[in-house]
């Protein structure tokens, strides 16, 4: 039997093995990994779509909290998994697009190791300060802190940092960045003052603000918030050619059969169109998103190249 023969019998051999394997997924518990801890506002986010998750998969689906470096263990801990469908990584643009402009020595691509299934859903930032803070608008806010030297402001992932670094250099402001490792560490010294501002994920401020704990000056979306329709977007208050939101999307390992991957994402889907979806996400200061696999993978694309903008505008050097 020729040498070609035989590769054409195992070529066969193996698909029609991943095509079983498809057509038998899911047989065991899933694992969505998250790089951000338990209780922080990405966690708000992505336990909702687990728990939904969980209702249209045959298995159980567990949600794993694996924090730090910039979830960067997280998506490590997929890039090592099997590339089988039972390990997912639910991941925002900040980490999939961003860290390959601020790491040097990163063992993945996250272009090339990681497959999306679907993009789900995105979460607006908001520009808050304290309760008793006197300005009411960025325009006061800016002068306020340009007549003090020793301007802090708080940070818990890459968004809230660039998006602050961002804004600084189109302003023309001096502050200390503060890091924190979660948005309930910080919002105490936001609240009385010892920060002078944050950008802060929508998904954790948006309560704080109907509360009165926090004061919204501006949304770093294109368009106002449905649940905020008073508070105005940077380019409104003034910061031209400003858009910073975190959207998410589900990825698998590279390899994962094509038939699993499309089931992943179709269930996301399903997840975002869902009304009680659509309601939870307004209150969190989010829209759903419905991108399929390769509508995900341009949309990663786009945002590496803005990443690369940002990250050379801020002067950051990778690490």
């Amino acid at each position: 039997m020729g040498w070609y023969r035989i590769k054409a019998i195992f070529f066969t051999m193996l698909m029609s093995t991943i095509s079983v394997s498809a057509a038998e997924w899911p047989s065991q518990p899933i694992k969505l990994y998250v790089g951000f801890p338990a209780g922080s506002g990405a966690d708000i986010f992505a336990r909702h779509f687990a728990n939904k998750l969980s209702k249209l998969a045959p298995v159980p689906v567990i949600l794993e909290n694996r924090p730090g470096a910039t979830g960067n263990l997280a998506t490590g801990a997929v890039f090592r998994a099997k590339p089988d469908g039972y390990s997912i990584l639910l991941a925002a643009n900040s980490n999939m697009a961003g860290s390959k402009f601020l790491f040097k020595n990163l063992p993945f691509d996250t272009e090339k190791d990681f497959i999306p299934a679907a993009a789900f859903g995105q979460i607006g930032f908001i520009l808050v300060v304290g309760p008793e803070t006197t300005s009411r608008t960025l325009s006061e806010l800016t002068k306020l802190l340009k007549s003090n030297s020793q301007v802090k402001y708080g940070y818990t992932n890459q968004t809230s940092q660039f998006s602050t670094e961002y804004l600084k250099a189109k302003i023309g402001l001096s502050a200390v960045p503060v890091p924190y490792r979660t948005a309930p560490d910080a919002l105490p010294d936001v609240v009385d003052g010892t920060l002078d501002f944050m950008i802060m994920d929508g998904a954790f401020a948006a309560a704080n603000i109907k509360a009165g704990r926090l004061r919204a000056l501006a949304v770093t979306t294109k368009k106002r918030l449905d649940d905020f329709p008073e508070v105005p977007t940077m380019g409104e208050a003034g910061v031209s050619d400003y858009d910073f939101v975190s959207w998410w999307a589900a990825y698998l390992p590279a390899g994962t059969p094509s038939p699993i991957v499309e089931k992943i994402g179709a269930w996301f889907n399903i997840i975002s169109r869902d009304p009680d979806t659509r309601q939870f996400l307004r209150t969190i200061a989010g829209q759903p998103l419905q991108d399929n696999g390769l509508e995900a993978r341009q949309r990663l694309a786009d945002e590496a190249k803005k990443w690369e903008f940002v990250v050379k505008a801020a002067g950051i050097q990778a690490q």
